[in-house]
C-alpha cells in the first residue's frame, strides 16, 4: 500500500524547520504533499505564489515531495491530493493543545483521514517562522535558519 501524507502550513516563509520535517517525512511516507494555506487573515509577508515558488525550491532536492496550495479547509486538500496522513510538527507542549483540537475537528469531518506528528530535531524545537520574521524585521540575522536564497527574499521584502 502507498501512503502518502499533506505536510500542511502557511510557511511564511519557509524554514530550516520545515525543510527538516518535510525531508524525514520523505522517508517515512511513499509521497509527501507540501500543502500551503493561502492563509489571508493570516495576512502573509510573501503571497501564496511566492512561498509556493520558495518550497519548491528549498524542497527540490526530495524526488517524494510536491508542492501545492489551496485555500479553504484542509480536509478538502486532503481529499483532492488523495491523501490518507495530515502531517503537522510539535515543537513544544504549547503546540499540542491547538493541534489536538484540529486532528479532532479533521477526524470528524473524516475519521478516515489520520492525523500523525512528529517532533523537528532538536536544533529546530524552538523555530517558528513568526519568530523568524519578527528578528529579521528588526535587523537581526536569520541567516542560518533559512535556505539562502529565501533568506536573500526575505531580507529584500523586508527592505534590508
Amino acid at each position: 500500500m502507498t501512503t502518502k501524507a499533506i505536510y500542511p502550513g502557511t510557511f511564511d516563509p519557509i524554514t530550516r524547520g520545515h525543510i527538516d520535517l518535510a525531508e524525514r517525512a520523505g522517508v517515512i511516507f511513499n509521497e509527501v504533499v507540501v500543502a500551503i494555506s493561502a492563509s489571508p487573515a493570516k495576512e502573509p509577508l510573501f503571497s501564496l505564489e511566492e512561498r509556493l515558488d520558495m518550497a519548491r525550491l528549498s524542497l527540490s532536492h526530495v524526488d517524494n515531495i510536491t508542492i501545492t496550495g489551496f485555500d479553504g479547509l484542509l480536509i478538502d486538500c486532503v481529499h483532492n491530493a488523495g491523501a490518507q496522513v495530515v502531517l503537522r510538527g510539535l515543537r513544544a507542549v504549547s503546540d499540542f493543545e491547538y493541534e489536538f483540537q484540529l486532528a479532532a475537528m479533521n477526524r470528524r469531518l473524516d475519521p478516515t483521514i489520520e492525523t500523525m506528528f512528529l517532533t523537528p530535531s532538536e536544533r529546530y524545537t524552538f523555530l517558528s517562522a513568526s519568530m523568524v520574521k519578527e528578528i529579521a524585521g528588526h535587523g537581526g540575522d536569520v541567516s542560518q535558519f533559512l535556505h539562502p536564497q529565501i533568506n536573500e527574499r526575505l531580507n529584500k521584502r523586508l527592505g534590508h
